[in-house]
Order: structure tokens, then C-alpha cells, then sequence
């Protein structure tokens, strides 16, 4: 297994910071913390870096508030220069441990996302039901609540397999220690913030070690995961079925994650299986309910923001050109037509 040392500078180097920097305000110049960094820049930047060098580095607090995403989500956002700090860290953390993740694990990568993962359980329901004309089934599960139960040891010793640089590490520690969501004994914390970058790729790692368990201890051929939710395609029942109780045992054991108990769904395909948004069906893909009833509500909240100077017109037609994206994925030629129209009539009312 490759290790790596000597990688402090590649994350605290001004080049790293001011290029973290540029990725980070690229869509956010109009929030009002983001502009008044931007007002002292540099000093900003060389206050950072010259912390980071002094190894005198602190993470600041979190300020917390609640979103729809159609369900209610509780999260914490980091003050602008931590952020900074969370896009150099992403960027050196995901170029050593992306090699390490499996081909079929979609969330937070280059060339992934939810729409590769449907498309990859489709397909591998297709080739299971040989193109929907045998017996195929779905499990589908997701951990319950994830974020909030990734145990901070567990993580710090995963990210330790490899990354052997002690300044690195104690920077990860200060990142991962600046956030807990529960503490079941004094031994004990647990949780990453979900409005974290850091969190994307923290999570990308920590699910690797299941990735892995599941390729290639239990051999399952046809699995996909997104984050925290994973889908195996079978061609009989029993097989599924009797991988619950050892995947109920390494989440518990290795990861101490408990999988959502009213989220074990067990279906034939011919039924529908609900993954990522979309309910992928023989011979045709649907959007969820919700995910429909969504679509108009964002986009009219965007020309809405529009209209108040929130953001420009390069922002509201790219969030339009978002959702149009999600519709090609699926069957909703009378729905792409609707949300077009809807969108020019708000734009010109």
C-alpha cells in the first residue's frame, strides 16, 4: 500500500490557498461573508498560511441552520476561511485516496454523480433480468444517519493507513475534532458536518472500507453505492437476504453504523426500484414524486433571487440548465416543455 509524506506544503502553500480560494468564491461572490474576505484578501490568505506554518492553526465555530433537500437537514457552515482551508484539504486528500475507491461508488467523484449511479443500476438490472425477461430484485438501504454517526477515531485511523505526515494528520484531527453531533460516553465522538467540503471526501473514505467488504469479502458483483445509500441487484431473494446480517455486522463492528431499519427495501424490478430520484421501471426511467414537485419550486426560487439581485443571470440560467439535466435522465418530455414555459412565464411576469 502506497503511504504519503511530505505533503504539509502542498496543502499550506499560497499557490494551494489563493487556487482554493478561486474554486471556492467561484459561485458565491454575492454572500456577504465571502465579500468581506474578499476585501482583505491577501491578508486573509497570508494570516491563514502563516498559521498553518506556526502549526498554530484553530478551526472556527460552525453556524447551524435547517434546509429542505426535500427533507429537513440540519447544517453547519464553516466561517470563510476554514472553507478556504476544507478546498486545499479536499484537493490533496481526494488525489491520494481517489485511486484507492471502487468503480461503482458515485458521490462527490470526477466523472460520477446520481445520474451514473442510476444509470449503472439500470444497467445492472438489465443485465440481471436479461433486458427485463427473468426474475431480477433490488435491495435497497441506506445508513441511518450517517454523517452524524462517522466515529472520529475510526476515520482519523483509516485516514492514517496512508497518510503519514504528522503535521497533515494533526491538521485532520483539528478539521474532524472541530465538530460533533453526539458523544454516547466520554470515549466517544462522532459526527462531520454535511455542509463541510472535507465531509465529501471523509465520507468517500470511510464508505470505501464497506466498498471494499463487499467486493471483495462478500464477492457481491452487483453493487452501487451514493454516500450512504447502496443497491445490490440479484436474480433470486434469498440471495439479498442473507447478506443483511453480515453487512449489519461490519457497519456495527468496523464502522459503528446502523443501517436505517425502515429503509431495507427488498423489491422486484418490474415493481420499480427508487434510487437517487428516479424510479427506474423495464424499459423506461421515472422521476420520484418528490424530485417532480421540486423542480418548479427551485426553479422559481431562482428567478426569484434573480429578480432581487441575489444572483445574475449566469447563476439562474446554469441552476435551469441543473434541472433540465436531471429531466433528460428520464422520461419527462411533457414535463420538460412545462418547466421551459414556467420558467420564461416567471422570468416575465
Amino acid at each position: 500500500m502506497k503511504i504519503y509524506k511530505d505533503l504539509y506544503w502542498s496543502i499550506i502553500s499560497p499557490q494551494t490557498l489563493f487556487r482554493a480560494w478561486e474554486i471556492f468564491k467561484s459561485d458565491k461572490r454575492n454572500k456577504p461573508d465571502v465579500a468581506e474576505f474578499e476585501l482583505n484578501l491577501e491578508q486573509n490568505i497570508f494570516d491563514l498560511y502563516r498559521d498553518l506554518k506556526n502549526e498554530t492553526y484553530k478551526h472556527g465555530p460552525y453556524r447551524g441552520f435547517w434546509i429542505h433537500d426535500p427533507k429537513l437537514r440540519r447544517i453547519h457552515k464553516a466561517t470563510v476561511r476554514d472553507r478556504v482551508l476544507h478546498h486545499a484539504v479536499f484537493y490533496v486528500l481526494n488525489r491520494i485516496f481517489e485511486p484507492t475507491f471502487i468503480n461503482d461508488s458515485y458521490s462527490c467523484r470526477i466523472g460520477k454523480g446520481t445520474h451514473k449511479g442510476m444509470e449503472k443500476v439500470a444497467s445492472m438490472i438489465r443485465a440481471v433480468s436479461k433486458n427485463h425477461t427473468h426474475p431480477c430484485l433490488a435491495l435497497k438501504c441506506d445508513v441511518r444517519r450517517f454523517f452524524d454517526s462517522i466515529d472520529h477515531n475510526t476515520l482519523l485511523e483509516i485516514l492514517g493507513k496512508k497518510v503519514k505526515d504528522k503535521k497533515v494528520f494533526n491538521l485532520l484531527y483539528e478539521i474532524i475534532e472541530s465538530f460533533e453531533t453526539s458523544r454516547p460516553n466520554l470515549f466517544e465522538r462522532r459526527g462531520v458536518p454535511i455542509g463541510n467540503l472535507t465531509s465529501q471526501v471523509f465520507a468517500n473514505i470511510y464508505m470505501n472500507e464497506f466498498d471494499q467488504f463487499m467486493k471483495h469479502k462478500l464477492k457481491v458483483k452487483n453493487y452501487a453505492r451514493y454516500t450512504d445509500d447502496f443497491v445490490i441487484v440479484s436474480d433470486n431473494k434469498a440471495y439479498p437476504e442473507g447478506l443483511l446480517e453480515p453487512i449489519r455486522e461490519f457497519l456495527k463492528s468496523r464502522l459503528h453504523l446502523d443501517l436505517h431499519p425502515k429503509k431495507i427495501i427488498l423489491k422486484k424490478h418490474i415493481q420499480g426500484v427508487d434510487f437517487l430520484g428516479y424510479v427506474i421501471l423495464p424499459h423506461h426511467i421515472k422521476l420520484r414524486t418528490k424530485t417532480k414537485r421540486k423542480i418548479p419550486k427551485k426553479i422559481r426560487q431562482s428567478v426569484a433571487r434573480y429578480k432581487n439581485g441575489q444572483i445574475n443571470e449566469v447563476a439562474m440560467k446554469s441552476s435551469l440548465a441543473s434541472y433540465l439535466g436531471v429531466l433528460s435522465h428520464a422520461d419527462t418530455y411533457e414535463m420538460t416543455k412545462s418547466v421551459r414555459n414556467l420558467f420564461w412565464f416567471w422570468l416575465n411576469e
